[in-house]
């Protein structure tokens, strides 16, 4: 994956698109989803299945985590590398993650061939992606604060300044907070925090 986007960044899907393909007589319908973890895409595809149960073939191929390397390509009984890999390499070309795409092909009658298939499977891909719409993301941190009420002021401010998240908050005479935000600021959220007397940072 580029690191072109900056370090504490990635490209993914912004929803979930679906589209149809033809080619001789095979149709190839495309979905394309953001996801999250492999158990979302195991229920996905689950899903695809039930509702296009009569289907030649069910292929995809996946991508989770900012460095690229979790993935996988399935043919389901097309040709070896005919259709997983070239969704995959669809994946790839566009700097993606966190996605899924999946291609059902109902068999037309006219056997395509195996480079035909990989033209028609690649080609679907495509679609699928720019039928979608991308949209960066960045990786995200947490941390959890501990601190008198007097200091909300201040507290919030440091919020406000870096687009913190508040994720939790216990607000009493002593107050506590777990604060969401861009990972890539996590060494300025810290330096800020230590400049804050009466604010305590709690580990874990």
């Amino acid at each position: 994956m580029s690191d072109d986007l900056g370090g504490d960044s990635y490209l993914t899907f912004a929803r979930e698109s679906a589209g149809l393909f033809k080619d001789r007589g095979s149709k190839f319908h495309f979905f394309g989803f953001p996801v999250g973890s492999e158990e979302e895409i195991r229920l996905k595809l689950l899903n695809l299945k039930k509702v296009h149960f009569d289907a030649s073939h069910h292929c995809y191929a996946w991508m989770l985590g900012k460095d690229g390397t979790h993935f996988r390509a399935n043919d389901d009984g097309e040709p070896n590398h005919s259709a997983g890999d070239p969704i995959l390499g669809k994946i790839r070309s566009f700097q993606l993650t966190n996605v899924l795409i999946v291609v059902v092909r109902y068999f037309g009658g006219t056997k395509l061939g195996v480079s035909g298939l990989i033209q028609a499977y690649k080609t679907s891909a495509q679609m699928a992606i720019e039928s979608n719409e991308i949209t960066n993301h960045f990786l995200l941190d947490q941390i959890r604060l501990n601190f008198p009420y007097s200091a909300m002021n201040e507290v919030m401010k440091l919020v406000k300044g870096l687009n913190m998240d508040i994720v939790e908050q216990n607000m009493n005479l002593n107050c506590e907070m777990v604060l969401s935000f861009r990972a890539g600021l996590k060494q300025e959220v810290e330096n800020r925090i230590q400049d804050m007397e009466s604010v305590v940072l709690l580990r874990g």
